[in-house]
């Protein structure tokens, strides 16, 4: 049952749009958790904010690029030079993570695929 509600939880955001906060050079915003980092996105603008007030840091702006969840794991993430999973709706009651292994996003960009050095 678990696995049939995570399976859908990806179909979902794959074919969904998510806001990804942009980092000083327009890139997306990544956090590291546990050595490993993660780009956080967010089904809408309060998913967002309720983000940002959790950090402190809701009287700044946060530039965001809205993007299809699909391409979010299929392009952004193998084109990164280092491993990154999706956080979507950090510090929000729905979220859920995606991380960098097979299955969820290619091989190449997997930890447990054939990720180029």
């Amino acid at each position: 049952m678990a696995r049939t509600a995570a399976l859908q939880r990806l179909a979902e955001f794959r074919d969904g749009i998510a806001l990804v906060p942009a980092d000083e050079q327009g890139g997306p915003w990544t956090t590291q958790l546990h050595g490993l980092d993660w780009i956080c996105a967010f089904s809408d603008e309060e998913a967002l904010y309720r983000f940002a007030v959790a950090r402190g840091e809701a009287g700044r702006a946060w530039p965001y690029r809205r993007i299809k969840g699909a391409r979010l794991l299929d392009e952004v993430l193998p084109a990164l030079d280092f491993p990154c999973g999706v956080a979507l709706n950090a510090a929000g009651p729905d979220g859920a993570v995606f991380p960098p292994v097979r299955g969820i996003v290619p091989d190449s960009a997997a930890l447990d695929g054939e990720r180029a050095a």
